[in-house]
């Protein structure tokens, strides 16, 4: 069952790869911040595991991932994958979620934002992301107010920052995208880090949630080391009126995508397919 599954998520990447058609560079011009020349996401030397990590992002850039014709829900998804603000870990957390969101109707587009250690910029290409696949929401049959933002550890930090900072301009507006709405429709941060640096692991000063916060679905366990940041998130989005729905599970660890023989890899998909059939309406 074990090598079944592993097909199956090999299978459903060459699929997204396959249906990948564009390549969106988010700063046609000069990237807002970027000292140097842009150029290429470097591949590290590391491919344990067999994640394909990616650093040096200087020019960061959607990669689209239609949903198939016959099966469109006319909902978009930015995934951000994670790796500490260092790395993406871009098929992990980026093309194989890809993959498994067009199986469900949903056109995904993977974000390469700015690492290392760029969270600033990173908050940028965020926000610029949505605001590009709204602007442009018709050319993939999408609903421009039905376009979401999921990530993975740091990319669920990410998430979580777009998400409760959407009314904050962090960049000058660029072109006629930026008069658009930075809102995400709806959040979803699967085992989310970096959510906790407040006084005594509380929330993260920068984060501002609200009522108006988007909806938001949390999944992380209690052997993650970053297992925290999920509960004090769930909490300050209850404090503040907003939706949430959490899932705490115990065993599963941090950084396992959906790929099977992880309890919590097998767990987390079919809660967040209900969950968005609930919510994205």
């Amino acid at each position: 069952m074990k090598q079944l599954g592993i097909l199956f998520i090999m299978l459903g990447l060459n699929t997204a790869i396959s249906a990948q058609q564009q390549t969106i560079h988010l700063w046609p011009g000069t990237v807002p911040g970027e000292p140097g020349a842009k150029q290429m996401a470097q591949v590290t030397a590391d491919g344990s595991n067999n994640v394909k990590r990616l650093t040096d992002v200087t020019d960061p850039l959607l990669e689209v991932f239609p949903a198939p014709a016959n099966n469109n829900n006319g909902v978009g998804i930015i995934i951000c994958p994670g790796g500490g603000y260092s790395i993406l870990a871009i098929n992990l957390e980026g093309y194989e979620i890809a993959a498994w969101l067009n199986k469900l109707g949903y056109t995904a587009f993977v974000l390469q934002y700015r690492v290392p250690k760029k969270e600033a910029g990173a908050l940028q290409d965020a926000q610029r992301a949505i605001r590009i696949v709204r602007s442009r929401a018709a050319e993939w049959k999408l609903q421009a107010n039905k376009i979401g933002l999921m990530g993975f550890s740091a990319g669920g930090s990410l998430t979580a920052r777009a998400a409760t900072l959407y009314n904050v301009n962090a960049y000058t507006p660029f072109d006629k995208a930026d008069s658009l709405s930075a809102r995400p429709a709806f959040g979803i941060l699967v085992y989310p880090a970096y959510l906790d640096k407040g006084e005594n692991r509380t929330l993260t000063p920068e984060l501002k949630p609200d009522s108006e916060t988007p909806p938001i679905f949390l999944f992380a366990t209690s052997d993650d080391p970053y297992g925290n940041s999920a509960l004090v998130m769930a909490g300050a989005l209850r404090d503040a009126k907003a939706s949430a729905e959490l899932h705490f599970y115990a065993k599963g660890g941090h950084g396992y995508g959906l790929r099977p023989g992880n309890p919590a890899a097998e767990a987390w998909p079919g809660l967040l397919e209900k969950w968005l059939k609930t919510t994205v309406k």
